[in-house]
């Protein structure tokens, strides 16, 4: 996704000059042809977040659009009130850039674990928060938030991680993407975590239920129309995230459903169950650790579904 970003960041940073990226003294294998291309374009603020962060937002007061870019926490909560003050409040054309959303970054422990990110940029009035879900997504939604004015999050994956989709039709901010069609359960995923959800779907469908499969690139403002059919049409309602269940994607989802009126669907949340990560390891052993893996994900649907005594046939 990273790689994805920079190229598509560079095609549009060529055909506008205001365009600035500016990073926190990190990723220069992924960052160098930007800065070779562009020099003029390209600023290292060093190990300095909270700088870089009043620093873009003075820029983008004067008429640039402005890209911070690292790691894990360190654009968001390192930065946090930099963002709200600077940025959000004057609602500046900051488009921060976390690499390493949820467990990429596994094997440095919970100070690299992206895990509250989603939770606490969507709590900041007029900031836009996406997630993509593969590479495809990722190219869509840089795009994206570069012609949405006002500060935006984009929260990536690190490399390495799937094209999912052929391409993306009419792809907006605030629209969730239906992957396939399904009955009685509904899959919602919402950043890199998709590859996941994906192969449980077929896992499951091996199985002998057909899940409906959406990704939700978009985390604010959330795509309430499409849950609210949803709700309606279905009897389960699955969300995953690579994120704490408190305030993030499934929240996002359960406060919507929560002011539906009638019969509506269950909500099944998954994610990192409201606790810090005292485990070392990959990503993806992280990701089963914490129940989060395509087959930990098929475990609890099943089991879900056997508590309710859905039917399934």
């Amino acid at each position: 996704m990273r790689d994805t970003f920079v190229k598509t960041l560079i095609d549009i940073a060529k055909e506008d000059k205001n365009v600035h990226l500016i990073t926190g003294d990190l990723g220069f294998g992924v960052l160098k042809p930007f800065w070779e291309q562009l020099p003029d374009q390209f600023t290292n603020a060093g190990i300095a977040e909270q700088n870089m962060t009043s620093f873009a937002a003075g820029m983008a007061l004067e008429g640039k659009t402005v890209f911070t870019y690292s790691i894990g926490n360190f654009p968001t909560l390192r930065a946090i009130e930099q963002i709200r003050n600077d940025c959000a409040y004057h609602n500046a054309n900051v488009k921060i850039v976390c690499v390493g959303g949820g467990f990429v970054y596994g094997s440095l422990g919970m100070s690299h674990h992206a895990t509250e990110d989603l939770s606490i940029m969507r709590a900041l009035p007029d900031v836009t928060v996406l997630a993509p879900g593969d590479l495809v997504e990722a190219e869509h939604a840089t795009r994206a938030i570069y012609e949405h004015e006002g500060t935006c999050y984009l929260r990536l994956g690190r490399g390495g991680e799937k094209r999912i989709h052929d391409e993306t039709e009419d792809f907006q901010i605030g629209k969730a993407i239906q992957i396939k069609e399904g009955e009685k359960v509904a899959v919602f995923s919402t950043g890199a975590i998709f590859d996941e959800a994906v192969e449980a779907s077929e896992m499951l469908k091996k199985g002998g239920i057909n899940p409906a499969l959406y990704t939700f690139p978009t985390v604010k403002p959330i795509d309430s129309e499409t849950i609210r059919e949803c709700a309606k049409e279905f009897d389960l309602i699955v969300t995953v995230e690579e994120h704490n269940v408190i305030g993030g994607f499934g929240s996002a989802v359960s406060e919507v459903m929560a002011e539906l009126v009638g019969t509506k669907a269950r909500v099944l949340k998954i994610g990192l169950n409201d606790k810090y990560s005292s485990i070392v390891g990959s990503q993806k052993y992280l990701r089963d650790v914490y129940g989060m893996s395509c087959t930990k994900i098929v475990e609890k649907v099943k089991g879900v579904l056997s508590e309710q005594n859905i039917n399934l046939s």
